[in-house]
């Protein structure tokens, strides 16, 4: 399987609304110009439905779901509205967002077959402990450096290639992303060296003034 660049548009004031359409579009035309990795762009429930409709041919998932059913659940977020709406895959547990294991035990087992989730762990127990609930894979983010200007390839390499040893340990067929502070080609290299398949990041191209300058960088070194 290809690589898998996975952007995150948080609540990022130029990665929401008419900003997140134009961030899509920007990501759908570097997706269909590589043969190399796979974008994937998570957003705002918010801007799932237009985000979707903006950049039909790109992978875009949503940034939390909850294990609810329909009825008496206000504020909450459900799988089955989310992927009516568009979403292709979530991403959970995220450092800005946690939830418990049950939470993502109980997402999982209501969530289709094949339906794309990233967990997100922030050291090697939590890495341990959501492999064993089987998503489809884990993204190693430590706190400290989300949103820096190090990546952790460069500030913590033996995390990274510590979770993947781990996940792989546990079920060999979850996939292992890193994140945090990941913000060029270098940067990308370096996670696959390290036995990842793909990186986790946000604004390293949110914040960008060009973003599709650092979506054809990131995946320059493949």
């Amino acid at each position: 399987m290809r690589p898998l660049i996975v952007v995150n548009f948080k609540t990022y004031e130029t990665a929401h609304g008419v900003g997140a359409e134009r961030l899509a579009i920007a990501m759908e035309a570097a997706d269909l110009a590589s043969d190399s990795a796979d974008f994937v762009a998570v957003v705002s429930a918010f801007d799932l439905a237009p985000v979707v409709a903006a950049a039909p041919s790109l992978q875009v998932w949503t940034q939390h779901l909850d294990p609810v059913g329909f009825g008496s659940n206000t504020g909450w977020l459900h799988p089955s509205t989310a992927i009516e709406r568009g979403a292709s895959g979530t991403i959970i547990n995220h450092a800005e967002h946690k939830v418990s294991l049950e939470h993502v035990e109980n997402l999982l087992a209501q969530l289709p077959e094949g339906f794309p989730v990233c967990a997100c762990a922030a050291d090697l127990d939590e890495a341990r402990a959501l492999a064993a609930l089987a998503p489809t894979m884990i993204a190693v983010e430590p706190p400290e450096l989300i949103g820096g200007d190090i990546s952790v390839t460069t500030a913590d390499p033996e995390i990274v290639s510590g979770t993947a040893a781990i996940v792989k340990s546990v079920n060999p067929d979850v996939r292992v992303l890193c994140g945090a502070g990941v913000k060029n080609g270098a940067d990308v290299a370096m996670a696959l060296q390290l036995n990842t398949e793909g990186v986790l990041l946000a604004s390293g191209v949110t914040k960008a003034a060009e973003p599709g300058v650092v979506l054809a960088d990131l995946i320059s070194r493949l």
